[in-house]
């Protein structure tokens, strides 16, 4: 008999920034590193045999809980992957939802007649993630073995092995961040123990407790941003726009003194010419919700990007969703080569301080602002080789 444990990857920049990564080969969040060192101390007397994970970094990265302090290689297969999302890879779910609301509901449904354009249907991933996990198990008779793959693949696959077809799949829930299922295997018959264990996880650190989606039944229901074209060319942009920044200066500074919209809407507009891609609004529903503003060529030297505003409306903030923004600008930089995103904040921002260094921005010099000093931050959003020996 194989005894084998099936584990969902450590929470990932799609978890994080509500964004559509299956295939898309996304980076370990701070928080994910944190459920990884749950995960290793979990496993620390459990003898393994062999790992094994899906040949994407969050998997791979994953796996270092276990593999690496017993010494043991890791075995990569591509059909460990998740499902392929097609087209729709590295868009926030809101903006597909919004785009293509009728498929939306078949990933919703686990529909057979499913699938994003480009991509694999329900069926597909359950053949291929079945097919994966009964190999490897032929491979190791008579040994446990860790296997780490993703939370739609093996969402399916245990639904196979307990005899849950597709229209029953809505009643099983769905796995946190790095949780557990123990199968056992001999003879290609399949046992599952216990599935989507996560009791390694306090509620602090566990993903599933900061979101609420999986409760409702509803892929898109914590999807809250979709980001829309900014044109400041257009009068209605353009006074948002004006908006957003004046009500940010105003409540930085107190007064609008030293504050020129029109210089600051004509630089905008002289980078949004050069490169569209540069202003964004970010959208709840049909409703404007915020900006993000970004320099692409300052910094692209050094393979930075900057992030020249990022700003939420006053009824958007504290609720969770600022970071979709920085998700957003990741989606950005990231095709372009940049490996940090980088941007100022003024000293006495205590807020947005405390916020940037929640998601991953690390203080690395100072600059004079107009009032005082603004500390330059960066974050690393690379892909570091040696990231999966964490």
């Amino acid at each position: 008999m194989t005894t084998l444990y099936l584990i969902r990857h450590a929470e990932a920049e799609g978890n994080l920034y509500r964004r559509i990564h299956g295939q898309y080969d996304s980076l370990i969040t701070d928080n994910g590193y944190r459920q990884i060192q749950a995960l290793k101390e979990r496993f620390a007397d459990v003898p393994i045999d062999a790992v094994y994970s899906s040949d994407l970094f969050r998997t791979m990265t994953t796996a270092q809980a276990i593999c690496a302090p017993k010494g043991l290689p890791l075995h990569t297969r591509a059909d460990l992957r998740e499902l392929g999302m097609g087209e729709w890879e590295d868009h926030s779910w809101a903006g597909i939802d919004r785009q293509d609301h009728a498929m939306m509901s078949l990933f919703s449904a686990t529909s057979p007649d499913f699938r994003a354009p480009g991509g694999e249907s329900f069926p597909e991933v359950r053949r291929r993630g079945t097919a994966a996990i009964l190999d490897i198990a032929a491979k190791h008779p008579n040994q446990s073995v860790a296997v780490f793959a993703h939370g739609t693949l093996i969402r399916n696959v245990v639904a196979e092995f307990l005899g849950i077809g597709l229209d029953g799949m809505k009643k099983m829930g769905h796995s946190d961040n790095t949780a557990v299922t123990l199968l056992e295997i001999e003879d290609g018959k399949v046992q599952v123990v216990y599935r989507d264990d996560n009791s390694h996880l306090s509620p602090e650190i566990s993903t599933l407790a900061q979101q609420h989606w999986w409760k409702k039944g509803d892929q898109a229901a914590d999807v809250n941003l979709w980001f829309a074209p900014f044109d400041p060319a257009q009068e209605e942009d353009r006074q948002f726009y004006l908006a957003c920044w004046e009500e940010a200066w105003q409540g930085l500074y107190g007064s609008l003194d030293r504050w020129d919209g029109a210089v600051c809407l004509d630089k905008a507009y002289q980078v949004w010419q050069e490169d569209p891609q540069s202003l964004s609004v970010a959208m709840t529903g049909s409703r404007r919700a915020g900006v993000l503003q970004l320099d692409p060529q300052r910094g692209a030297a050094e393979k930075k990007g900057f992030v020249s505003f990022l700003y939420l409306t006053p009824e958007q903030r504290h609720n969770g969703v600022g970071v979709q923004l920085i998700g957003k600008a990741v989606s950005v930089y990231r095709p372009r080569g940049r490996d940090k995103l980088q941007l100022t904040c003024s000293e006495t921002n205590h807020a947005a301080l405390s916020f940037y260094e929640k998601y991953g921005f690390r203080r690395t010099g100072t600059a004079p602002g107009a009032y005082g000093t603004l500390y330059e931050m960066e974050k690393y959003i690379g892909y570091d080789p040696q990231g999966a020996m964490l």
